[in-house]
């Protein structure tokens, strides 16, 4: 069932890609020969799931940032990520490995080896996000405030970023409104709501996950 997708990879991936995904499917068979005689540290299900998530995660996330595979849903991942740039790995990972399970359940009949499949297949999933995306990401803050000029001052001169005045228009009352919008750590966050409520107690505060920031005070590219 690889070949096809090999044949595809070839001609969308590139020959480098190509080469580095015959090679990690190999060397992955190889490997699974050579630890499937060693003794298990543990014959617990569950800590195997748990741990080899982990490890799968990691591996996998590796392996495709070195622009290689080790073929199947991994291989399949990396085909649609070059129809579509903008998928997100880990997702279609984990949506792959799930069809896959189920088909298995469905067809053998093996419900309990289903079940601890998913915990792992969670655990990769988490672990790919993590090793693409990380875990230091940012924090967006809109604050809506008649004050937002003061608080934008305060949150400059005490916390030391910069804040955004985005017009906005309150659709009850029909009022137009300044809504400050600030990109801090997490770390930042509850001194700029201190400032906020120490500034105006009546201050709408909203405060949303970025995962990538890049710019001045951020990641560069």
């Amino acid at each position: 069932m690889n070949i096809p997708l090999f044949v595809i990879s070839l001609l969308k991936n590139g020959k480098v890609f190509f080469i580095n995904a015959i090679a990690g499917t190999v060397l992955l068979s190889l490997f699974l020969d050579i630890f499937d005689k060693f003794t298990p540290l543990t014959n617990d299900r569950f800590l195997g799931c748990i741990y080899g998530g982990i490890i799968a995660g990691i591996g996998t996330a590796i392996i495709l940032k070195a622009g290689a595979s080790t073929g199947g849903s991994d291989l399949l991942t990396q085909i649609t990520k070059a129809f579509n740039p903008n998928i997100k790995i880990s997702n279609l990972l984990v949506i792959l490995d799930t069809t896959i399970v189920a088909l298995n359940v469905l067809f053998f009949r093996e419900l309990e080896v289903g079940l601890y499949s998913a915990i792992t297949i969670f655990i990769m999933g988490k672990m790919l996000d993590i090793f693409f995306e990380g875990i230091d990401f940012a924090k967006i803050v809109y604050i809506i405030s008649t004050k937002y000029d003061t608080i934008a001052k305060e949150i400059g001169d005490k916390v030391k970023r910069g804040s955004t005045s985005l017009q906005g228009q309150g659709m009850y009352k029909k009022e137009e409104k300044n809504v400050l919008m600030c990109v801090a750590s997490r770390n930042e966050v509850r001194e700029i709501r201190k400032i906020v409520n120490e500034i105006d107690k009546n201050a709408f505060i909203v405060i949303s996950n970025a995962r990538e920031v890049f710019g001045e005070g951020f990641k560069k590219e």
